[in-house]
């Protein structure tokens, strides 16, 4: 029984070499330099690459419809007969040299029948009986489940060969040939075996290919030859390892899809085998060296498949890399989106790299990109690409043309959070629902991909919002679109779904929705544009919004708005949404949120919008520190309503994403900004009529300080009213609106109809995308809040104490009404009858002349001082930071002169 009778049932096995017993020679010659060297056709057009024509070509034309007969005679080979030739080892005892020997040839002994090996206690040893067993199931479908033949080493010295130096130059080659076709497919042969270190049972073993070595004794030429088609064999065995491998679930459908691609390239490699073997049974004058050069390119073919096979495997961590590499590449990130996306991660440690999806077809390129100048590795690799594209293909089909995600195995470009609902955008101050539901998996970009990259995101994500609102069918089925990668189409599919769905979300939000309206609603209660009704809504909760915010009762306040948006001839009576806006309460107050804001990640430097996301809730940042805390939490119990209050607005899904909570905070930060100057406008206009038309105002005193007094806080009440107007009409008439009819431009270009833009003599203009639309709103309040100083921290503080000042100011003016009445005594004195004497009224008292002096002098301190302070400050920022800040500074520049003008009046 020879070694052959243990391969492996999968091998092409073919009839006994033309030998008639084992001391027959084998006439056979070597092929010279001018023999034409056998060439043949694989029939396959990658592995053919490079052959050439042949004239023995045409011998081997059917080939193929050999090998199911090639299966039948394996069948027919299961016992060692009489005729076949069976080798025994050479016996230990010297032989005396016969005639032939003394010519110089030496001959092998043949038994007939071999003996029965004894044990070293002369009993028999028991029969060698390899045998085979099933392996667990994988989850690759069309993994080998039978385990590897036994190991050349493994079985009994008597089965082995004679060794090669018995055999003749033309033996030895004739041998070699006979191994050579069972090495090619994977297999131990007579002569030619594993290395001592190959442990088929070891995946890095099988992953690395087996190294295969002729016994010794060979002839170094024909070592030479042989050793330089081993390569071939150790590559096709890799290559079966790694599909085996790879075509586990886990990897992904474009590793299964070039997994089939390098299959359907091994078919070709075993027709050649077939090809191979039928020469060496028909033609005996057929040669080692004619073999290998049949195999040059396909062994050139194998060697770029078994090169991008190891690479892919280290990627995988499924071989052994550069540490450096592996720590480089480890993204925890990735791994925490995993797990979050409730995802399983591949078996073995969580820091195992994956290589799949965009990963792989990246590799690919990358490698076509650098063999480009191989023709039979370009057409390889060309081969592995298109047929790797496909399912990734299909699936780039299905979110460009449907808005859905179908990958299970997480290799796909986009990746969805199931976990954040529309639901939640009633309470989303980070617009995650569109910020971060779909997110881009930055590192699995295939290159083809990466130009139009957001392109792809957003075309999903805007056919996601359709399809919500029922106006995307996602029944409906995809054809008529690119399937791979080369197709030229593929950059044309890309852009036209973007436009469609972008052309679709914009009907969506501007026709079916009213975007328009909306902003235009929301521009009358938050910018308080024709506010005559809010100015009502102030007067009738006054009473309510003096108190401390704790104890405001929010209905009442809600019932009051609500009355007046309903009185007949405010401009809220003719708005569908006026039922959207509800009143808030705010526990903490304007300037300390913006200075919290500002605080958390510099608002005031470049990136407004980020510190906005951090910053959810101004109740968000009370719980850092306890002691920090009650001192704040002390200050915020002298807020009142008139300083809590803002309002709300609730939007339907799909205008809740341009109309985010993110965007109606800064809406709030503006609203509560102009209604703190109107409430401020609104008390020194008080103070106004209470010069005007209370007595203690209007009687002229007898006492000349009294009078100048008087004139002091007219003065400073004029000043006041002034910078508050300014103030309030700089914010209004030169941030608000100019912002707002940009915004309006934007929103009339994406609501113009396409057929306009052909018209001729106008000029061609892209409509905006809705993220473009969604960025407009958001850059139009951020500039506000920018122009209005709302992102510095320094013009903060300031605006809050001359603010605060100014209130201050007009709390006191109705305080020293009442104490006019008691100071100045010609006011006490009694009215006399026409013609009699007037009588001289006591002089004020000088102390008490004193202190109110001293009350305004420290108000015009105050006043004087922080504004100029306010001007320079308005001064540098509109040198760095905003240069509409000059007009303010200008306006507040007047305010100032006229304090020196008015004294003298």
């Amino acid at each position: 029984m020879n070694s052959a009778h243990y391969r492996s049932a999968s091998a092409t096995d073919r009839r006994s070499a033309p030998f008639t017993n084992g001391t027959t020679r084998i006439n056979s010659t070597r092929v010279t330099r001018d023999e034409r060297p056998f060439v043949p056709d694989t029939g396959s057009p990658v592995l053919r690459e490079g052959f050439g024509d042949s004239a023995d070509g045409h011998a081997f034309s059917k080939s193929e419809k050999r090998l199911s007969g090639l299966e039948h005679r394996r069948k027919e080979k299961t016992t060692v007969t009489t005729t076949e030739k069976i080798y025994t080892r050479r016996s230990p005892k010297k032989e005396p040299q016969s005639a032939s020997n003394r010519n110089g040839v030496r001959r092998s002994t043949v038994s007939p029948v071999p003996k029965e090996p004894l044990e070293e206690n002369n009993t028999p040893r028991p029969p060698w009986a390899p045998s085979v067993s099933l392996v667990p199931h994988s989850s690759a479908p069309l993994a080998v489940r039978v385990t590897a033949p036994p190991l050349s080493r493994h079985a009994p010295a008597d089965l082995d060969p004679p060794p090669f130096e018995t055999m003749s130059m033309q033996e030895q080659e004739r041998a070699l040939l006979d191994d050579l076709l069972y090495v090619f497919m994977g297999f131990e042969g007579q002569f030619v075996r594993f290395h001592d270190n190959y442990d088929p049972a070891e995946e890095k073993d099988r992953l690395n290919g087996p190294s295969f070595h002729p016994l010794p004794g060979l002839d170094p030429s024909l070592r030479d030859l042989t050793n330089s088609m081993l390569s071939m064999a150790t590559h096709h065995c890799a290559i079966e390892a790694f599909i085996e491998v790879q075509s586990r679930e886990e990897f992904g459908s474009v590793n299964h899809a070039l997994c089939a691609a390098i299959r359907k390239l091994l078919k070709d490699y075993l027709i050649l085998i077939a090809q191979l073997e039928m020469k060496v049974l028909t033609d005996p004058k057929f040669t080692l060296h004619q073999m290998h050069i049949a195999i040059i390119p396909t062994a050139q073919s194998l060697a770029q498949l078994y090169s991008l096979a190891q690479e892919l495997l280290k990627k995988n961590s499924l071989l052994e890399e550069d540490m450096d590499d592996s720590i480089d590449d480890f993204d925890a990130d990735n791994i925490i989106e995993r797990l979050k996306e409730g995802g399983d991660l591949l078996p073995g440690s969580l820091s195992k790299k994956r290589c799949i999806g965009g990963n792989v077809l990246g590799l690919l390129t990358t490698r076509l990109s650098t063999f480009s100048g191989d023709p039979a590795a370009r057409s390889i690799l060309e081969m592995l690409l298109r047929e790797s594209s496909r399912p990734y293909m299909v699936m780039l089909n299905e979110w460009l043309h449907h808005g859905g995600i179908n990958d299970p195995h997480s290799e796909f470009l986009i990746g969805e959070r199931a976990s954040i609902k529309r639901e939640r955008l009633d309470e989303d101050y980070t617009d995650e629902y569109w910020e971060k539901r779909y997110y881009m998996r930055d590192k699995e970009i295939p290159p083809q991909l990466e130009a139009v990259r957001e392109k792809v995101l957003l075309a999903g994500k805007y056919l996601n919002v359709v399809r919500e609102c029922g106006g995307v069918n996602i029944s409906s089925k995809i054809v008529d679109t690119p399937a791979t990668f080369d197709d030229p189409r593929f950059l044309d599919n890309v852009n036209n779904a973007y436009s469609f769905a972008n052309k679709e979300l914009l009907h969506l939000l501007l026709t079916k929705n009213s975007l328009r309206s909306r902003l235009r609603s929301m521009k009358h209660y938050f910018f308080l544009d024709r506010a005559e009704f809010f100015l009502y809504f102030l007067e009738l909760s006054d009473s309510e919004l003096r108190k401390k915010y704790r104890d405001v009762n929010v209905g009442k306040l809600q019932s009051l708005l609500d009355l007046v948006l309903h009185q007949p001839g405010s401009i809220a009576v003719a708005d569908p949404f006026k039922e959207d806006i509800k009143v808030k309460m705010n526990s903490v107050g304007l300037t300390s949120w913006l200075i919290k804001v500002v605080n958390v990640q510099g608002m005031d430097q470049d990136n407004p919008d980020s510190v906005i996301d951090q910053y959810k809730t101004p109740a968000a940042s009370q719980t850092s520190e306890k002691s920090k805390d009650d001192k704040k939490k002390e200050e915020e119990k002298d807020i009142i309503g008139f300083d809590a209050l803002e309002l709300d607005y609730q939007v339907p899904f799909p205008l809740s994403l341009i109309i985010s909570r993110k965007t109606v905070m800064r809406y709030q930060l503006i609203f509560r900004y102009t209604l703190a100057l109107r409430h401020l406008e609104t008390q020194l206009v008080g103070c106004w009529s209470t010069h005007t038309k209370e007595r203690a105002w209007i009687h002229k005193s007898s006492d000349k300080r009294f009078e100048l007094w008087k004139r002091r806080v007219w003065t400073l009440r004029s000043r006041m009213l002034v910078f508050v107007q300014q103030m309030l009409f700089f914010a209004t008439a030169e941030v608000m609106e100019p912002n707002w009819q940009k915004l309006m431009k934007k929103v009339d270009d994406a609501e113009r109809d396409d057929s306009e833009e052909m018209k001729p003599g106008l000029n061609p203009k892209a409509k905006p995308t809705v993220d473009e639309l969604m960025q407009d709103h958001v850059d139009m309040l951020d500039s506000c809040m920018k122009d209005l100083g709302l992102t510095q921290a320094k013009l903060l503080r300031l605006h809050a104490k001359l603010m605060t000042g100014c209130g201050m100011f007009a709390s006191y003016v109705e305080h020293a009404t009442k104490s006019i009445y008691e100071a100045d005594t010609s006011i006490q004195a009694k009215p006399v009858k026409p013609g009699a004497s007037i009588p001289t009224p006591a002089p004020t008292d000088p102390a008490r002349m004193k202190r109110i002096e001293e009350s305004i002098r420290k108000y015009e301190e105050h006043f004087n001082r922080h504004l100029k302070i306010l001007i320079d400050a308005l001064n540098w920022f509109a040198t760095t930071e905003t240069v509409s800040l000059l007009s303010l500074c200008g306006r507040l520049t007047n305010a100032e002169v006229q304090k020196r003008d008015d004294l003298f009046i």
